[in-house]
């Protein structure tokens, strides 16, 4: 179908673009491993004395590595739709023969393969460090299912946004996202927090999606986290494509 084709030649555009750029490649692929080794080796060195041990801390740990590796690349996302919206990019391909919903989509599948293949690379370094897993092929396929979930939902996310937004200043603000990790149960548990932090960190959709993923890694069942997460993934998925769509539609 021509949608389908145009989408992914689209698609393809960006992720050369993306492989050019080493600014790309140093934030949602370097920074991220530059974290993991930080929380391991410094803050894991510390955590340690309670008898937790380096595998278990990295085990902890990488789920939300891996989050923010999706989270960072979904920043430069919005910056390229904006790119495109201010250089006048998107206004040449509504003059174009091609369907109008590849010009998003296309943007939405370079992004989730660019984030995939990021995640791919830090996860590699995970288990360099000392990552460990007991999952079955059936759990890695459903926590790369909900990797491509959330890189998914963070995509069109932050499509009304870049739309919105009248330069790449403000496009960049979507980059406070990743923040968000800082107070979920990425990198501690919520238990320690105050109350009316750890209320927030228990039931915003992050906790729930790495909480999901840990789980599924460790070999253990998943509860109430999965099905939560899901809900999140698909509500945020289908909220902001609706309106993306419709931001585009009349920009």
């Amino acid at each position: 179908m021509t949608f389908i084709s145009d989408t992914f030649t689209l698609a393809g555009r960006l992720i050369k673009h993306n492989l050019r750029s080493l600014d790309t490649i140093i934030t949602v692929v370097l920074m991220p491993i530059a974290l993991l080794l930080l929380m391991v080796y410094i803050f894991g060195g510390a955590i340690q004395i309670d008898d937790i041990s380096h595998a278990q801390y990295v085990n902890y740990v990488l789920p939300g590595i891996l989050l923010m590796t999706v989270a960072t690349g979904s920043a430069y996302t919005a910056l390229r739709i904006n790119m495109d919206k201010t250089s006048g990019m998107f206004d040449r391909f509504k003059t174009l023969p091609i369907s109008k919903s590849a010009v998003l989509n296309g943007q939405a599948v370079a992004s989730v393969v660019f984030m995939m293949t990021s995640t791919s690379i830090v996860l590699a370094v995970g288990f360099i460090v000392g990552f460990r897993s007991d999952a079955s092929l059936g759990e890695w396929l459903l926590a790369l299912l909900l990797l491509v979930g959330f890189a998914i939902a963070v995509t069109w996310l932050s499509v009304p946004f870049a739309l919105a937004a009248n330069s790449i200043d403000g496009a960049s603000a979507f980059s406070y996202l990743v923040l968000l990790l800082f107070i979920s149960s990425a990198f501690v548990p919520v238990t320690g927090m105050p109350e009316f932090v750890r209320i927030f960190a228990e039931n915003q959709p992050m906790t729930h999606v790495i909480q999901a993923l840990r789980q599924l890694l460790a070999a253990q069942p998943i509860g109430d986290h999965g099905w939560i997460a899901l809900a999140w993934l698909v509500g945020i998925t289908i909220v902001f494509y609706l309106l993306g769509t419709r931001i585009y539609r009349h920009a």
